[in-house]
């Protein structure tokens, strides 16, 4: 009899111990899931266990529900100028050929990416970078993977007149609008006239791609109070995405992104493939091999991943991530380079199991929902 009862109490404190989840080392507590649970979706972030932030982090902020998009004075919303911005980015005449739109590598039923390591554009010649979904871009700040563009307004020009995109001049772009006598109304509705402008053409599109914003998802319902959203398993990811994972160092905020650059050591210094980054834009060396941080939103559906498309799946990533990333050692010869890229002093090895990593990535998938998809235009301006 002291034998059973001995025995169910070894089962008893080993089940015990599977519920004790993951300690902070800024938080001297065990949280069972149960706790956590509790705790996450109290629809009050203040009561959370504290996130694991590295020293160098800056400008966090903590992740949460997603919030409406803000349209610039300048430049403000009506659902005129969404229509028109609509139908300017699905027209390929924008282009060289008449035959890519902006739409050909940002597709609504590919997660407004276009699914490809990179894309391909005019005569099918091949980009170096992958195409980043537009969705929720308005909250991405500045834009492009290099920064290039601080605006919309701005980064809706650099596709035109890219000699691998569109391939086009952006007067002769504005002159093929021009032409098309069925625009004339759709300006007049947007703008009070038909003039066609090429200030016009490009407002109009990012008001539209402004209003590309993802879904509410399972991880915003839960946060905001339904704590029946998560999984078990997705509640652990979601722990361990902001402590044990590091992840939130630079996926954080409500558009899981700092937008900020970080050089993750996929660079190819030297080598085929190499990609500078930042540093294409800035000339500093402290900027070689930075690339902007993306948002995680949706992130299931905008495979593949990285700047260069290198994972074809988020299992690769956070196996890759839980290795510290590539960190390549100074090779001799240049210890004088001082574009020789140096990997963001964010990235370590962080040891996750088995169970820590499949957890990760069920927690990804519960801030996908389910992708807004926008119908095209049935016939474009003629």
């Amino acid at each position: 009899m002291q034998k059973g009862i001995f025995f169910i109490g070894i089962v008893g404190a080993a089940l015990s111990l599977m519920s004790i989840k993951y300690i902070n080392s800024n938080d001297p507590v065990y949280y069972s899931i149960d706790e956590l649970r509790k705790i996450y979706s109290s629809g009050d972030p203040k009561t959370w266990p504290s996130a694991t932030i590295d020293d160098k982090t800056t400008n966090f902020q903590e992740i949460g529900p997603i919030q409406n998009p803000i349209h610039p004075e300048d430049n403000p919303f009506s659902k005129e100028k969404r229509e028109l911005g609509k139908v300017l980015f699905f027209d390929p005449r924008l282009s060289k050929s008449k035959q890519i739109s902006c739409a050909s590598c940002h597709d609504p039923a590919l997660g407004w990416g276009d699914g490809k390591p990179v894309s391909h554009g005019e005569d099918r010649q091949t980009g170096i970078r992958n195409s980043k979904s537009i969705l929720n871009v308005a909250y991405a700040s500045p834009l492009f993977w290099d920064g290039r563009a601080l605006t919309l307004e701005d980064q809706a020009r650099f596709p035109v007149k890219d000699p691998k995109e569109m391939a086009n001049h952006v007067d002769l772009a504005v002159k093929t609008i021009k032409k098309i006598k069925g625009y004339k109304p759709l300006f007049k509705e947007a703008f009070g006239d038909d003039k066609i402008t090429e200030d016009r053409i490009f407002k109009a599109i990012a008001t539209f791609e402004r209003t590309i914003v993802s879904r509410k998802s399972r991880f915003d319902k839960f946060v905001e109070g339904d704590s029946k959203q998560l999984t078990d398993q997705e509640i652990e990811g979601l722990h361990l995405f902001r402590t044990k994972g590091r992840c939130i160092n630079c996926h954080n905020s409500s558009y899981f992104s700092d937008n900020q650059f970080h050089n993750l050591g996929l660079t190819y210094y030297k080598r085929k493939y190499e990609d500078l980054g930042l540093y294409t834009q800035t000339n500093d060396p402290k900027d070689v091999g930075k690339f902007r941080t993306p948002s995680l939103r949706d992130v299931k559906f905008t495979a593949p991943y990285m700047h260069n498309g290198l994972f074809p799946n988020l299992r690769g990533v956070l196996n890759m991530y839980n290795a510290g990333m590539p960190n390549r050692k100074l090779p001799k010869g240049y210890e004088k380079d001082e574009t020789y890229p140096i990997n963001s002093e964010l990235l370590d090895v962080l040891n996750l199991n088995e169970q820590e990593l499949q957890a990760l990535e069920a927690f990804l998938g519960s801030i996908s929902s389910t992708v807004f998809r926008e119908p095209e235009p049935e016939v474009l301006p003629k």
